[in-house]
């Protein structure tokens, strides 16, 4: 059984440029500093956000109203 040598190439989440996915990078996923220091930015600024449903008619965000 041989094993394939090649390294396996991603795009970078930012930039989209090709990656070689190696554990000796230590910018990985991302292709520098740089894009991951923007993406760290995007996280903190809370860019990234999963979409809520907004609760039913009579239902209340907090439980401030249940006392």
């Amino acid at each position: 059984m041989t094993r394939d040598t090649a390294p396996r190439i991603v795009k970078c989440p930012h930039c989209a440029k090709p990656v070689e996915w190696r554990t000796d990078n230590k910018f990985r996923p991302f292709c520098s500093e740089r894009c991951r220091q923007i993406d760290m930015g995007a996280w903190a600024s809370e860019s990234y956000r999963i979409p809520a449903a907004k609760p039913p008619d009579g239902m209340s965000d907090s439980f401030e109203d249940d006392q």
